[in-house]
């Protein structure tokens, strides 16, 4: 690690004013502006960008081709595939400016975001929740949620280590890491602890 405390590749730029943690490493071609923070242990992948005012958690993952918009706050061990889309406009127009009308998206704690996956603004995922490849999220998503399609509907839970969950009689423990959950009023909840798996 350069004495910053986190590794920016030659290729990528930096701007004075952006904070960014120890251990995180950013790769080729990315941008970071200023006024961004970003955590500790983060990885940014290729040509990545990350705009004033947003706010990245510790340990999250941004995958190739992702831009980071202002209004996006990323919480700690979120992961975002390949060329996933956020957006921060509902109704952009190239020649009105709409920057008084962004939105705000949070996606919360351990949430994954598939390749393709395209999130429209003002809409929070929920802690853990799983975002199938290409899904297109419109509205909340549920702790724990799978969701899949355009738009996204959710077709099932996941556990906070990853796998999908199979429910029956309205509880479930996972098969991989053995935490178990509850789901009641179509929300589900952890009930036992999740142990670290690999």
């Amino acid at each position: 690690m350069p004495a910053a405390g986190y590794f920016a590749h030659e290729s990528s730029y930096v701007d004075d004013g952006a904070v960014i943690g120890n251990g995180t490493k950013i790769w080729h071609f990315s941008h970071v502006m200023p006024g961004a923070v970003i955590g500790e242990r983060c990885n940014l992948g290729q040509n990545v960008v990350v705009m004033p005012g947003t706010r990245i958690g510790n340990n999250v993952k941004i995958q190739n081709n992702v831009s980071i918009y202002e209004g996006v706050v990323l919480e700690d061990d979120v992961f975002c595939g390949p060329s996933c889309v956020f957006t921060n406009v509902l109704t952009p127009r190239s020649h009105v400016s709409r920057k008084h009308e962004y939105r705000q998206t949070v996606v919360k704690r351990g949430a994954s975001i598939g390749a393709n996956a395209t999130i429209v603004c003002g809409v929070t995922l929920g802690e853990y929740s799983f975002v199938g490849a290409g899904a297109v999220v419109t509205a909340d998503v549920p702790p724990y949620a799978l969701m899949v399609g355009v738009p996204a509907r959710r077709v099932g839970w996941m556990c906070q280590c990853g796998e999908r969950l199979a429910l029956a009689g309205g509880r479930a423990a996972c098969a991989a890491c053995g935490a178990s959950y509850e789901e009641s009023d179509g929300a589900l909840r952890a009930i036992a602890a999740t142990r670290r798996v690999g």
